[in-house]
């Protein structure tokens, strides 16, 4: 059994300044924003397997496949115009490249089109807003393209994305939702013309998982804990910084931070590993090979996934999968204790991959800030949002040891 008085000493060891270094380390320039296969990222792996074993845990490093992930090479250059007019357009603010886009390096220029109005050929055809992809490549026999509308942030941006559908027959570009109108209506007058190119290739990589076994559990019927975080980004940009901060050195920052404190103090009955996960801005690939291998080796682990500690806005979102009810109790137990709200809402991670592998799973999200774009960074990261997110994954595994088998919980679950 825990003291609350241990417990209560445990909660105060956590750091807010080093959380905030942590997040501060993996968003600077020499993490190259983590992408995974890339140099960046495997700096990243690095550095986080030298914090791993100052605890003193045993150190694995697991590699898995990865195929075609698509890489901007260059930042497209688009314009358009009419007869008298030229605009320039500015990379991941008015212009992106599709993730189903096909690859052109080479700049062509074409008039303009709307997209199942006319005679395709030669064009660049916009496509107007509400029209689904699928439906747009209806009629492009010969067109240049595809221009498509996209939603951006507060702060302007076009998101990054790497996982997505399969690549299409034509380049495609992506316009700001005031770009595209303005696009679509110089369409349907005479003399106007786009020029752009989308410099894509997708690559075949090597993502890496790393694992580090704290404590194993010491009899059969100990609690075996797992505590995951990814930390890919989406990666840089040509030009163009995308630190990861919130997504997801933010999550990575609190694993860090509970492992190191659980490492000393953990209670009895309780066994702990860490993963810390690459390829999930790809599909959550590393979860899933590392999913594999546990229901291989016949494992059992409660698994608690972070996904984004950047600024907590009301209540921390907890998604369950798997047989989660204690889990998610555990989880409720500790929230109550530790002042943080929970909710039952979306959190799209790794977790995903265990629950779906029919291991009790929990993801939380405690929210991001300039989600996969320039915006970020890890100033934007809100120190007490790291806190408050440590505090309660280090109280549920100390509730843990304590806990009966059957506890009530408001959060809900999927059975």
């Amino acid at each position: 059994m825990m003291s609350s008085a241990l417990l209560a000493d445990l909660l105060g060891q956590v750091s807010t300044d080093r959380m905030t270094a942590t997040v501060a380390a993996l968003a600077g320039d020499g993490f190259a924003g983590r992408r995974v296969g890339s140099a960046g990222g495997a700096a990243a792996r690095a550095w986080l397997v030298d914090q791993l074993a100052s605890l003193g845990a045993s150190l694995t490093t697991d590699a898995f496949p990865v195929r075609s992930v698509p890489q901007v090479y260059a930042a497209p250059a688009a314009m358009w115009g009419g007869d008298d007019t030229t605009a320039s357009l500015a990379f991941s603010r008015q212009v992106a490249i599709h993730t189903a886009s096909a690859q052109m390096s080479e700049v062509r220029r074409g008039p303009l089109g709307v997209a199942g109005r006319e005679d395709p050929a030669g064009r660049w055809l916009v496509v107007p807003a509400g029209t689904s992809l699928f439906d747009a490549y209806r009629d492009t026999q010969e067109a240049v393209g595809l221009l498509m509308s996209r939603a951006v942030d507060a702060a302007g941006w076009q998101f990054t994305t790497l996982a997505g559908p399969n690549p299409g027959p034509l380049p495609i570009l992506t316009l700001d939702a005031d770009t595209h109108r303005d696009v679509l209506a110089a369409a349907s007058t005479a003399g106007s013309w786009f020029s752009g190119n989308a410099p894509l290739r997708r690559d075949d990589v090597t993502g890496v998982n790393v694992h580090a076994a704290v404590r194993a559990p010491a009899r059969p019927h100990d609690i075996d804990l797992l505590l995951t975080a990814h930390y890919d980004g989406v990666g840089d940009h040509p030009g163009l910084r995308q630190p990861g901060a919130s997504d997801n050195a933010s999550g990575v920052g609190v694993v860090l931070e509970v492992a190191r404190i659980l490492s000393a103090g953990l209670p009895e009955g309780i066994g702990l590993s860490v993963a810390l996960l690459d390829g999930e801005e790809v599909g959550a690939l590393g979860s899933a090979h590392h999913a594999a291998q546990l229901r291989a080796a016949g494992a059992a682990p409660l698994v608690i996934n972070v996904d984004g500690a950047g600024r907590l806005d009301g209540a921390a979102a907890v998604e369950a999968g798997g047989p989660a009810h204690r889990l998610l109790a555990l989880l409720d137990q500790a929230g109550r204790h530790t002042g943080v709200p929970l909710a039952a809402g979306p959190v799209a991670s790794d977790n995903r991959r265990y629950g779906g592998a029919g291991f009790a799973a929990v993801g939380i999200g405690a929210g991001m800030v300039g989600y996969h774009s320039p915006a970020d960074t890890a100033d934007r990261v809100d120190p007490q949002t790291l806190t408050a997110i440590a505090r309660l994954v280090v109280a549920t595994a100390c509730l843990a040891a304590a806990a009966p088998a059957t506890l009530s919980s408001s959060i809900g679950d999927k059975r």
